[in-house]
C-alpha cells in the first residue's frame, strides 16, 4: 500500500533505505525531499515529449511511449546506480502525485524482489506538508534571534551554540547566501521551495519546549524570501545584540570572506552597486584598495561607511528588545564563552 505522509517528522523515522525520487531532473533540482536520489523514470526532454503527445495526440499512445522510456531508463539505473543493492534493500519512490510514473518504477523493483512502496499523493503530498507547517501555522517554539552590526560574528557564534547542545536554524546556510551584497555563497540559491523544504524540515526536528536561536535577517535573505511564520516570530522576539572591537571585526571578515580576494571582479562588481549610495568618487576609492590588494582598509571603510550606519537605521526598531553583549574579541574561545553564559542564562530563566 502507498506511505501516506501525515507530517514531516515521520520522515526521519520511515523504514526504508532509500528514497528514490523518479521525477525529471529539472523538477528534482528545484525541490525534492530531503535525502532523496534522483533515478529519473524520463528526462526533461522525454516528459515534455511525452507531454505533449498526451495533450495533442492521445493519452494511450502517450502512456505507451511512457512504458517504453521508463522502462529504457529503469535499465540503465538497474546496471548503475542500483548495481549494488542486495535483496533486502527497501526504497521508497515518489514522483509528482504519486502516480504513474512512480508505481511503473515500483512494479519494476517489486519485481526483482525488493519491498519497494511509494508515497500516496508523490511529491504534492510533501509539499502540502512543508506549506502548512511555514504558511499556516506558527512558529512551534521561541525564537531568540542573535544581532549584531556586520563582522560580528553572528553565525559562528550560532555555531558554537549548536556545538553546546542549543537548538538553531542557520538560515543563511540554508539559503546559501550571508544576507549582504557580498553574500552569495555559490553561483545561485536553491530554489524559494528547495530553501523552504531545508527550513521546513529543520523546524520539525525542533523541540516545543526550548528556544530556537536565529541569526536575525531582513525578510528577504538574497532572492529567498523567509516565511511569514518565522517572519513574524522573528519581529516578535527577544534580541541579543553582539558588540566586537573594530579591528577584530575587520580581521573576521577577511577571514570569513575568501571568495572575494580570490575573485577581484566580483568583488568589483559589488563595489560597483554601492554607487547609488555613496556615489562615484567614493567608490572609485574603494577600487582602488582592490587593486592594491588592501583589503583591511576596505572593509574598516565599508563598515564605517556603509554597513554600520546602515544597521543603526534598521535596528532602531528592535532597540528596546535588545540585550546587549560586549565581546573582547572574536576568537572561537570567545565565541564558545559567550555560548555557555546564553545557554546558562536561559536554562536559568526557564
Amino acid at each position: 500500500m502507498p506511505l501516506t505522509l501525515t507530517q514531516l517528522s515521520d520522515l526521519a523515522t520511515l523504514p526504508f533505505d532509500e528514497i528514490i525520487d523518479v521525477r525529471s531532473p529539472a523538477e528534482f533540482a528545484e525541490d525534492h525531499i530531503p535525502g532523496a536520489i534522483n533515478l529519473p523514470a524520463m528526462s526533461n526532454a522525454e516528459r515534455a515529449k511525452v507531454g505533449t503527445i498526451y495533450v495533442q495526440d492521445s493519452p494511450f499512445k502517450a502512456r505507451k511511449i511512457g512504458a517504453a522510456i521508463v522502462s529504457r531508463n529503469m535499465a540503465a539505473h538497474l546496471e548503475g546506480p542500483l548495481a549494488e543493492r542486495d535483496g533486502s534493500y527497501r526504497p521508497l519512490v515518489y514522483c509528482w502525485r504519486g502516480g504513474q510514473r512512480s508505481g511503473s518504477v515500483a512494479i519494476i523493483l517489486k519485481q526483482i524482489g525488493w519491498r519497494a512502496d511509494t508515497v500516496e499523493g508523490g511529491y504534492q503530498a510533501y509539499r502540502r506538508l512543508v506549506s502548512k507547517a511555514l504558511y499556516d501555522g506558527r512558529m512551534p517554539c521561541p525564537i531568540v534571534l542573535i544581532d549584531g552590526g556586520t563582522g560580528t560574528a553572528k553565525t559562528r557564534l550560532l555555531d558554537h551554540l549548536a556545538q553546546q547542545g542549543a537548538q538553531t536554524l542557520d538560515l543563511e546556510a540554508m539559503a546559501e547566501h550571508r544576507g549582504s551584497l557580498f553574500g552569495p555563497m555559490g553561483a545561485n540559491q536553491p530554489s524559494q521551495k528547495a530553501f523552504e523544504s531545508r527550513l521546513a524540515m529543520g523546524i520539525a526536528g525542533i523541540d516545543p519546549a526550548r528556544p530556537v536561536y536565529v541569526e536575525a535577517e531582513s525578510s528577504k535573505i538574497g532572492r529567498l524570501i523567509l516565511p511569514p511564520s518565522l517572519w513574524q516570530a522573528m519581529i516578535a522576539a527577544p534580541t541579543l545584540r553582539l558588540n566586537a572591537p573594530l579591528d577584530a571585526r575587520v580581521a573576521h571578515l577577511i577571514t570569513a570572506y575568501p571568495d572575494m580576494r580570490a575573485d577581484t571582479d566580483k568583488l568589483l562588481q559589488v563595489l560597483e552597486q554601492l554607487t547609488s549610495y555613496h556615489g562615484h568618487d567614493c567608490v572609485t576609492q574603494w577600487k582602488a584598495l582592490v587593486a592594491a590588494q588592501d583589503y583591511q582598509t576596505l572593509t574598516r571603510a565599508l563598515i564605517e561607511t556603509h554597513y554600520d550606519p546602515r544597521y543603526r537605521r534598521i535596528s532602531r526598531n528592535h532597540a528596546a528588545k535588545a540585550q546587549e553583549l560586549f565581546l573582547k574579541d572574536l576568537s572561537d574561545a570567545t565565541l564558545a564563552q559567550t555560548a555557555s553564559k546564553i545557554i546558562a542564562r536561559q536554562q536559568a530563566d526557564a
